[in-house]
């Protein structure tokens, strides 16, 4: 009884008790903060599988366009441009990512024209994924 006489001095309004047939809703809060959690974790990871996702079709694609500036440059050659495309995966992807490096030389309009392909993994869980289901392709104008 002092307990309450406290709570109502100070002025903080006093529990009230539930009614009959009236469920109490006092562990409420814990399963709404729970749920919301792991709602809000999923979203999270999902944000940063994507962004990944995106970082490697990103840099696949640039490392692509790159081999082929470089393998079309005036002292280079083809088998230039696909260790130049193997290597700048390998720096910024990990050794081994990509399966298979494709280098080609095309003529087009009177111009020859070299093509890089470059196939690897879309990552689907961290950086693993189906094989073969990113191809990115660089072309660049020989220069000789």
């Amino acid at each position: 009884m002092r307990a309450s006489l406290r709570v109502q001095a100070a002025g903080l309004p006093q529990p009230r008790p539930a009614r009959r047939g009236q469920p109490r809703e006092g562990g409420a809060a814990v399963v709404d903060f729970v749920l919301v959690g792991a709602l809000v974790t999923v979203i999270f990871v999902a944000l940063l599988q994507l962004a990944l996702v995106l970082h490697v079709r990103n840099t696949v694609a640039d490392a692509a366009s790159s081999a082929a500036r470089y393998g079309a440059l005036g002292d280079r050659s083809a088998d230039d441009a696909r260790d130049r495309a193997i290597f700048l995966v390998d720096a910024a992807l990990g050794p081994d990512y990509i399966q298979d490096v494709s280098v080609s030389v095309q003529t087009q309009d009177g111009l020859d024209i070299l093509e890089v392909s470059i196939n690897a993994p879309m990552p689907l869980i961290g950086l693993f994924g189906p094989a073969r289901s990113l191809e990115m392709s660089g072309h660049a104008v020989i220069t000789r």
